[in-house]
């Protein structure tokens, strides 16, 4: 659907960070040391637009390398101009972009597959970004509240992505 270009916005307000590395590790999933990045529709009932899955490739998703996200995701009605999102970023408890996006339009200037007005149904997204090289080691949050142009709930969506370096790991800077 067309707010999956939000995820573009990912990509973009990432490579705007600027953060201080956070120097301690501290596993960002619990029982999943490994896990790098995750995500959760944070939706209810009242949301019209409700995502059933995100997968990335290459997992984890690497800085300066080319990311294709995969989104599937069912609206329980149209997508219409004028929907937009309030997108914020944090690198811990630190405050980095707060912004609203006119989703169509990001739809739009991403080309996605998926354009505005998107129709009920189920659909499925993928979208191809490069992730820039400056991203700075640090875990990110993002949170992602959609509405319509009359301000319904259209979506709830959380990210999480860890680009900080492992213990043992040798990453050239």
């Amino acid at each position: 659907m067309a707010r999956f270009g939000l995820l573009v916005l990912l990509a973009a307000a990432l490579g705007g960070v600027v953060a201080t590395p956070i120097e301690e590790e501290q596993v960002l999933f619990p029982g999943v040391p490994d896990k790098r990045w995750d995500w959760s529709d944070c939706g209810t009932d009242s949301h019209i637009v409700h995502v059933k899955s995100i997968q990335v490739s290459p997992d984890p998703p690497e800085r300066g390398q080319d990311l294709t996200i995969t989104v599937e995701g069912v609206a329980d009605a149209s997508v219409e101009d004028g929907a937009y999102a309030d997108v914020t970023v944090k690198a811990g408890v630190i405050k980095l972009l707060q912004k609203e996006f006119d989703i169509c339009e990001e739809a739009r200037n991403a080309n996605t597959t998926i354009q505005c007005p998107v129709e009920k149904g189920t659909h499925k997204v993928v979208q191809t970004v490069t992730l820039p090289k400056e991203i700075p080691p640090a875990q990110f949050k993002v949170n992602i509240r959609g509405f319509t142009e009359d301000d319904d709930d259209l979506v709830c969506m959380d990210l999480m992505m860890d680009f900080r370096i492992r213990r043992g790991s040798f990453l050239p800077w």
